[in-house]
């Protein structure tokens, strides 16, 4: 299969006069990181202004480095080029920028003070002399001359608290780098049928925003009155054509986040990128479930911002790598803060990447049940780098981690008197709706999972369709977007399949464990004791309040038992299954 795969390249578009788009591509999975884990590739957008002075923004990863610099050379003079705008920085960009370097040797590089600090830690055993011009005042621009004042827009966050934005006023291109992208790779440039990209930049969002929805707002009020014709994120198609709709979903969707009732603090450090990939999934598991996460980096956040957090939060997770059998100074530090501070009937978590041992998640665990905290899910150790099947195990403990929070505020929430008003009536006539019981199993790549489902309905005759109600918080959502495959396992009456799905699973752990199954042509599990199956290719999905509605097209079934009753879940509400 991967012989198919397209090889990385960079597509060169001109935008305008003096401004050019390299468009670093890849058609196959960049990261073994929750963002990506659609797995349709991703373009590292970076940007070329030529006037009467020369400026990079955002030169690419070092995926890239070869095939970027050669497309450079192919069009202009290294050696010619005065600045590379860098927007954010991580170690990965770093081969890329020490390449331009040592071309380029009048190059100098802007940046935000904390880009430097960063920077200044990639340097220190080099030997490159290093010109570096700090932007950390918004009034402060770049003259490229010819009118190309760059203006500088910080946009910390807490996953990036380098990060900026840049406009320039002649082209009115506002570069974005983080907001407003998708991971997907295609030939279109500019988002024309941007509805296309609707569900790419919503994943987006929720995978790398939702956990910073105060930030983001922040960034939004501060690029609002740039008079832009188009946005230039960092990844995916060029925000031309769902401009106006796509900022206002941004900040739709950060007031949303932001207003939640239950929040979490998650405090984590990392050494070398891998336990901050394990809690952007945990955040993912928790924000999908409409719970708000504060993410906290200890090793830049300041003890103080920690304290407030943890005061106000309703749950908190620790997350730390092993240096030397210990965790690192600052999460140590983070973790005093939380016993001097957090009490002891709020929720706690702990999870960490080791490379030889992990005595830090187990000193952190131990600290915490000494305490007397109680843990909303077992902790998380992974040895180097995570796998699919790891990062889905941490959206599923995140996941248990925010119903157990709604559970113990419902325990807390006094009880209303019972009166049978008029919603209690409509519930019950809306619980009249029967549904036949299903196991949907589901797969994307080697990731498999399953669920029990009975709001199931057939939508089309032509082509042959059905739709299934999935909620946000169900672990196997994520694998029911556009293009995804699964089975639709009919359940027969009395079917002990029904308990089986219907019992609380552990993160991360196999649903199919002592089932007898064989594999579909679509790759995903048929259980052999259904009534029936279906396998079907997810067409569309629509946000419906608590639930995402898949419409999934069949491409084929087969009924196992012909005399068998299919089913039926009644309910007496429509308020709960």
């Amino acid at each position: 299969m991967s012989s198919l795969i397209k090889p990385r390249d960079v597509q060169v578009v001109y935008l305008d006069r003096q401004t050019t788009l390299l468009r670093s591509r890849t058609w196959d999975r960049l990261k073994f990181e929750v963002e990506y884990s659609l797995q349709k590739g991703t373009t590292a957008n970076s940007f070329l202004i030529q006037s009467d002075k020369i400026a990079l923004i955002d030169p690419p990863g070092e995926s890239f480095t070869e095939n970027y610099i050669k497309a450079l050379q192919e069009r202009l003079d290294l050696a010619s080029i005065d600045y590379a705008i860098v927007q954010h920085f991580n170690p990965n960009r770093g081969a890329t920028l020490k390449a331009l370097l040592k071309l380029a040797p009048k190059l100098t590089l802007v940046c935000s003070k904390a880009a430097k600090l960063a920077l200044d830690k990639l340097w220190q055993d080099e030997d490159l002399e290093v010109k570096v011009q700090l932007v950390n005042r918004s009034d402060l621009d770049l003259d490229l001359g010819q009118g190309h004042h760059l203006q500088f827009i910080p946009t910390p966050t807490p996953r990036w608290p380098d990060g900026i934005c840049t406009y320039d006023p002649v082209s009115q291109i506002l570069f974005t780098d983080k907001f407003f992208g998708a991971h997907v790779c295609g030939d279109q440039v500019l988002d024309e049928g941007w509805k296309l990209y609707s569900e790419d930049r919503r994943y987006y969002y929720d995978c790398i925003h939702a956990a910073q929805p105060r930030q983001v707002l922040t960034a939004l009020d501060r690029i609002k009155d740039k008079p832009t014709r188009f946005y230039a994120p960092g990844h995916g198609p060029l925000v031309r054509y769902g401009k106006q709709e796509l900022t206002q979903l941004y900040r739709s969707w950060s007031e949303k986040q932001s207003g939640q009732e239950l929040s979490v603090a998650l405090i984590y450090a990392s050494a070398y990128g891998n336990t901050g990939t394990l809690a952007q999934a945990i955040a993912r598991g928790i924000t999908k479930s409409s719970v708000a996460v504060e993410l906290i980096d200890c090793e830049l956040a300041d003890p103080a911002e920690i304290q407030a957090q943890v005061e106000k939060c309703d749950g908190f997770i620790l997350g730390s790598p092993t240096l030397a059998g210990h965790p690192p100074t600052q999460v140590q530090t983070a973790l005093g803060i939380v016993l001097s501070t957090a009490a002891k009937t709020k929720l706690a978590g702990v999870f960490g990447s080791f490379g030889w041992s992990g005595e830090a998640i187990d000193i952190l665990e131990s600290k915490l049940l000494d305490a007397g905290y109680k843990f909303g899910f077992e902790p998380i150790r992974v040895k180097f780098a995570p796998t699919d099947a790891i990062l889905q195990q941490c959206k599923e403990a995140g996941i248990d981690f925010a119903q157990q929070l709604k559970r113990d505020l419902k325990r807390r929430t006094p009880r209303q008197s019972v009166n049978v008003s008029s919603s209690d009536r409509t519930a019950q006539a809306v619980g009249r709706v029967v549904g036949s019981l299903c196991v949907v199993s589901a797969h994307r790549g080697e990731l498999h999972s399953g669920m029990l489902a009975s709001w199931v309905s057939q939508a089309t005759f032509n082509p042959p369709g059905l739709t299934v109600a999935v909620a946000k918080d169900r672990a196997m959502e994520s694998l029911t977007h556009s293009g995804d495959r699964f089975v639709l396992n009919i359940l027969p009456e009395n079917s002990p399949l029904t308990r089986q799905f219907t019992r609380k699973f552990a993160p991360g752990e196999d649903r199919f464990v002592g089932l007898e199954t064989e594999t579909a042509s679509n790759g995903a599990k048929i259980l052999k004791d259904a009534l029936a199956y279906l396998e079907c290719t997810v067409g569309d999905r629509m946000e419906c309040g608590d639930h995402w509605m898949v419409y999934a097209t069949v491409q084929s079934g087969q009924v196992f038992d012909k005399t068998g009753v299919t089913a039926v879940h009644h309910r007496k509400t429509g308020s709960y299954y």
